[in-house]
């Protein structure tokens, strides 16, 4: 329960606007845009099911009884919606109890954090595309989520409550490099920290900056950030590289804290000889 006042003034900083018109087109392109979708998969035994949880970095699963009933076409609806998550369905009682299924329902299983978000039945029964989609959209977090208002509710609400932002313009030539380093950093730390990239080409993503208290022109940035308690570091560096990225976060998981010995530095009188 502590938590919650931390989490709660992070929140209100950063999630004070509604999507812009070109936010909202852009979250809607990542979600139909292009990609090699694998369509939906019949999970027919526990031994499959788990494989292919085990897959995919996000895996959402119909568990239906009643083929006929309507959530289940919009659940198939999602499947070319979401081309980089994968879909599967199953009626298989082993199955269901395995994972604690009772009744009708649609479940997100996250590989990040090792978590199974379920539907309610009764949402899962009266539930619409928008719903569906909106109940994706926000739960999705990879190994490196970006950082939008929608992602933000699901990424304050996973138990891991280390964050890491790589914070760096999507429209620089370094871009590409980077992200891929980024990720590779990233396996290294799962299930202790969530990795997000943050655009700084996006307008509104200026109040990220200006909260970790980053200018301009230290970009790219990385900036890491403890929700139980609000404390926080950050590290412009030139090139992100695995080794940077991983030292970064090991110091701040040991107690090191690189801004505060700049604060100190800073407050130290100078001597001159």
């Amino acid at each position: 329960m502590e938590a919650v006042p931390s989490r709660c003034l992070f929140l209100l900083f950063l999630v004070t606007f509604e999507l812009s018109p070109d936010i909202a087109a852009e979250i809607q392109e990542s979600s139909d845009g292009p990609g090699a979708s694998q369509g939906l998969v019949w999970l027919t035994d526990v031994p499959a099911a788990m494989e292919f949880i085990s897959a995919a970095e996000v895996t959402v699963i119909g568990f239906f009884q009643d083929l006929e009933m309507p959530a289940v076409s919009v659940f198939h609806s999602m499947v070319q919606k979401f081309p980089d998550v994968s879909f599967g369905m199953s009626n298989d009682t082993e199955v269901w109890a395995h994972y604690n299924i009772t009744g009708n329902t649609i479940s997100l299983f996250r590989l990040v954090d090792n978590k199974q978000l379920d539907l309610e039945s009764e949402d899962t029964e009266s539930i619409d595309a928008a719903k569906l989609s909106r109940f994706i959209e926000i739960n999705s977090l990879h190994l490196v989520t970006e950082y939008n208002p929608v992602t933000v509710i699901g990424l304050f609400n996973s138990m891991i409550q280390i964050h890491l932002l790589l914070i760096m313009n999507k429209a620089s030539p370094e871009y590409e490099e980077s992200i891929l380093r980024y990720q590779k950093a990233a396996k290294l730390f799962q299930g202790k920290i969530l990795f997000i990239l943050v655009d700084s080409g996006v307008k509104e993503n200026g109040k990220v900056i200006s909260f970790f208290k980053l200018k301009e022109s230290q970009l790219p940035a990385l900036a890491i950030y403890q929700t139980l308690d609000d404390e926080w570091d950050t590290l412009p560096m030139a090139e992100v590289s695995v080794e940077r990225v991983q030292n970064f976060c090991d110091g701040f998981l040991e107690g090191k804290r690189l801004r505060e010995n700049h604060e100190s530095e800073d407050k130290t009188p100078k001597v001159e000889l």
